[in-house]
């Protein structure tokens, strides 16, 4: 039975659900078998097999592992090769939101009654983006709205000021970033830019997504905003806080979901 569960989905016996419940187990065992067995049998069956009900994580159905893969052992090893040979450096490029009213995680309240969590009535937003480096640099830089081509060309821009070795900048596949006015831009540079987009629907091979993830648990969730508070002010001088401290920035890099990346 644990080669049944483990690693495959109900959907591949025919189920119509794809998790794994104590019903669906119990409904395979009588469809092979021919046996009946109660839920709290097959729950203690499953317990002795070792098997436990964790939260799944939840992956796009257009996820191509065959490209994932060769991301990682083939596409970027090429990289960091062609990046030595040329004398540039690699970063890894992604954008986030950030809402002032939005509450994580839970309070303790007297049983029964909801806790209420006081936010500002007016809700603040702000758009950040950042590129992050295996060294521990980071750079950001903060927006209203959402992000276009044009404003893409223009974060691009402050990006590359001042930049005098090539730059292979790493993202995903993002609209904004394949339009006709940032390719007009990136052939401009003569090869000091150039952008690499990653599989689709594998935010995970992105290690900037681990600073937003940090940045959120631990900004506006930790200590909400005063009154009169201004959410870009504070997100700004968070950024610029993790922007110091090297040693966070490259701890990002040892998740084992960029495993795969390596500055050797």
């Amino acid at each position: 039975m644990f080669r049944w569960v483990h690693g495959k989905s109900p959907l591949q016996y025919g189920f119509d659900f794809g998790l794994w419940t104590r019903q669906v187990v119990q409904s395979l065992i009588a469809e092979r078998f021919g046996v009946s067995l109660s839920l709290a049998s097959i729950g203690t069956l499953l317990a002795r097999l070792d098997l436990t009900v964790p939260k799944p994580l939840q992956r796009a159905y257009q996820r191509d592992p065959v490209a994932i893969a060769t991301w990682q052992r083939e596409r970027y090893p090429a990289l960091v090769q062609q990046a030595k040979r040329e004398g540039a450096e690699i970063a890894f490029w992604d954008e986030s939101g950030f809402r002032a009213d939005t509450v994580h995680g839970t309070t303790w309240s007297a049983r029964g009654e909801t806790p209420v969590v006081r936010v500002p009535g007016q809700r603040q937003r702000i758009s950040a983006a950042s590129a992050v480096t295996v060294k521990g640099a980071f750079w950001f830089v903060t927006y209203h709205g959402g992000l276009t081509g044009a404003l893409f060309v223009t974060l691009l821009k402050r990006l590359m000021r001042g930049r005098r070795r090539p730059l292979h900048l790493v993202l995903d596949g993002l609209p904004a970033h394949k339009t006709n006015a940032v390719k007009t831009y990136v052939a401009s540079t003569n090869g000091k830019l150039t952008l690499h987009v990653l599989p689709g629907y594998a935010p995970e091979l992105n290690p900037d997504e681990l600073v937003w993830s940090h940045a959120k648990r631990t900004g506006t969730a930790r200590r909400p905003l005063q009154k009169g508070e201004a959410l870009e002010a504070r997100v700004h001088e968070q950024l610029a806080s993790m922007q110091k401290n090297k040693a966070l920035i490259r701890s990002f890099f040892r998740h084992p979901s960029v495993s795969y990346i390596s500055d050797s």
